[in-house]
């Protein structure tokens, strides 16, 4: 199994120019606002410094602010922090200030959001000692604590809205992560597929070409061996190597051409694969080449294309295991089953002489056919048998087929 781990929560994606632009904008409009509703509300004996600072100092301190939240992004709380002060002794900096705390507000994190929240509301009442005519319903009877209340309204306002862009983004951005983890274990399935194909084919070409090549070997060990041949023997082994030669070239380029499909991603159809009715073929060709066969089929029906395609490699296999390590040993072939009994295929020898030398071992033949076995639900046993010899016994899955 392929492990898809899911990634780290990265930072919030880049506005865009009109996205900075009118966020913005409405601090800018509201940060004039401030401004204008302050320098209203001066009385007409106001002290002259005040008046100098609403209309120099305090504009100097909003744009110095609103330059600063270019960096809320990189430094959100700093930001808050540093415009929320600003924001008790600068009017114009009220915009800027309430923009930061949303940018905090959208991480969701209390420890961030709460001070900055207190401290607007701070601000907002250091504002209203600086100009006591912003206080709301001034001069009323506990009008200390319906300013703080409009401040707490407004702060908390600003602080929802920031907590729900930051839930939106966190939605957002789950749902693209689940969309990208979907499609690359999408892409690790297909990839998975086209290993397991690989692999099949590796098997499939395993149990073509190890038998035509037992073939070949052991007739050209009888030429070797047998010097006392005529030349008409002699021809007629030359030919069955020929023969055996040329069909495993032919059946190594089928199996290469398969794979060349499966890289260009060609749906050109796969070449059908041999079941029990190439049996009596596969038998002629081991008499052919000097092997002693007999085959006994008492099959009843047609089984399943698995359990039939499993059988022949079987029998195939066990052929080229004979011809290479018993040559000379007479072979006899069991094929037997019904449906609802399951297939059962065997195949014994009566063990080789010397005459020939064994072609050199490999090794996977019979792992491969155990595996081909189980893959299908079906058990293969092998071992040398009492009296000489070897043999394979499977017994595969036949079941009963349902009728509509």
């Amino acid at each position: 199994m392929t492990e898809i781990s899911m990634p780290l929560r990265p930072g919030p994606a880049p506005l865009r120019w009109w996205q900075q632009g009118w966020r913005l904008l409405v601090v800018v409009l509201f940060a004039a606002l401030s401004w204008i509703i302050a320098k209203q509300s001066l009385p007409d004996d106001v002290s002259r410094m005040l008046v100098m600072w609403l209309c120099v100092a305090d504009p100097i301190i909003g744009v110095a602010m609103l330059a600063l939240l270019g960096f809320r992004r990189r430094w959100p709380v700093a930001v808050a922090a540093i415009t929320t002060a600003a924001s008790a002794v600068s009017t114009t900096a009220s915009g800027p200030s309430l923009l930061a705390l949303c940018s905090v507000a959208t991480r969701r994190r209390s420890r961030e959001i709460v001070p900055i929240a207190v401290g607007g509301v701070i601000s907002g009442m250091a504002m209203t000692v600086l100009y006591p005519d912003l206080n709301v319903d001034n001069g009323l009877p506990g009008a200390f604590w319906y300013t703080v209340a409009f401040l707490a309204l407004a702060i908390s306002a600003v602080v929802a809205i920031g907590v729900a862009v930051g839930s939106r983004r966190e939605v957002i951005w789950s749902l693209q992560q689940r969309t990208e983890i979907a499609e690359r274990a999408q892409v690790a399935r297909a990839a998975e597929a086209r290993i397991l194909e690989r692999h099949r084919i590796a098997r499939e070409m395993h149990d073509v070409l190890a038998h035509r090549i037992s073939l070949v070997a052991m007739q050209a060990g009888v030429l070797t061996y047998r010097p006392d041949l005529d030349s008409e023997q002699v021809g007629a082994i030359a030919k069955t190597i020929a023969d055996n030669s040329r069909q495993a070239l032919e059946e190594l380029r089928d199996v290469l051409g398969v794979l060349r499909a499966d890289e260009l991603h060609t749906s050109d159809p796969e070449p059908p694969q041999p079941s029990l009715a190439a049996l009596p073929t596969l038998v002629a060709d081991a008499r052919d080449s000097g092997l002693a066969v007999t085959l006994t089929d008492r099959t009843v029906g047609e089984p399943p294309v698995t359990s039939a395609r499993t059988a022949y490699r079987i029998v195939q296999e066990g052929l080229t295991n004979v011809g290479k390590h018993a040559p000379g040993a007479r072979v006899w072939i069991g094929v037997e089953g019904t449906a609802g009994e399951g297939l059962a295929v065997t195949v014994r020898d009566s063990g080789g002489d010397d005459a020939t030398r064994p072609a050199p071992l490999s090794g996977y033949g019979l792992l491969g056919l155990t595996e081909r076995a189980e893959l299908v639900g079906g058990t293969l046993a092998f071992g040398p048998r009492p009296f000489g010899g070897f043999q394979l016994r499977a017994t595969l899955p036949w079941p009963v087929a349902v009728e509509d």
